[in-house]
């Protein structure tokens, strides 16, 4: 359904898979990935959005490389140039405001991808009406987001037994974001593991808290982004 296009990223190019509903118009979404990359698991979650309606883009923010063990894919994230991701995220953005309807746009990350999806958020609160954080984590200790930026409301999907960002830690970003007047909802699915909606990953894949993530995750852009 989708196809890889190069988009600007403040001078050099960016590159990402966007997928486009049948209709051709619709909301925008952003979709980042996880820490392995952008592997065929983003792509189709792009191309899930697109057949609910949503014009998706996912920048691939590790330019062209894909890991599938654990331990290289610790390292790859902690190599990532945050510099370069954010310009890279940031065009993106501009690039599906010129390809989606609406003036703001939505951004949804999974795990690796959850965590920059905030940091995204708050750096382009001029963009971002909405912002879905699946499991998130932020282990760049210079790249805690500025939570008095945000402007777009926010979503959290958390996963009952995850060690890399608890219900504790959960609970903890949302009475932070409420102390400063942010929308934020959360939800936590008992009994699953980090990475449920991976469907790719029959281990940890939960297709039950999926789909109820999937309909709140669409239900919640929606509503945001119109």
């Amino acid at each position: 359904m989708g196809e890889m296009i190069e988009f600007p990223s403040n001078g050099s190019g960016g590159q990402g898979y966007l997928a486009v509903p049948t209709s051709g118009v619709g909301p925008g979404v952003v979709v980042i990935q996880e820490w392995w990359g952008l592997v065929p698991h983003i792509k189709d979650v792009c191309d899930r959005f697109a057949a609910a309606g949503f014009v998706a883009l996912a920048p691939d923010l590790y330019r062209g490389k894909q890991v599938s063990e654990p331990d290289e894919a610790g390292k790859e994230m902690m190599a990532l140039q945050l510099e370069r991701a954010a310009k890279d995220m940031s065009g993106a953005v501009d690039e599906l405001r010129t390809r989606s309807s609406g003036d703001k746009v939505g951004v949804v990350g999974f795990c690796m991808g959850g965590g920059l999806a905030l940091v995204l958020a708050t750096q382009r609160p001029d963009a971002v009406g909405a912002c879905v954080s699946f499991y998130g984590l932020i282990p760049w200790p210079d790249a805690q987001p500025d939570f008095s930026k945000l402007s777009g409301a926010v979503l959290v999907h958390v996963a009952g037994n995850d060690e890399y960002f608890s219900p504790a830690a959960a609970r903890a970003l949302e009475e932070q974001l409420r102390s400063l007047g942010k929308e934020a909802e959360f939800h936590v699915y008992d009994d699953t593991d980090h990475a449920f909606f991976n469907d790719t990953r029959p281990e940890v894949h939960d297709a039950d808290a999926s789909s109820a993530a999937w309909e709140r995750t669409n239900t919640f852009l929606r509503a945001h982004l119109g």
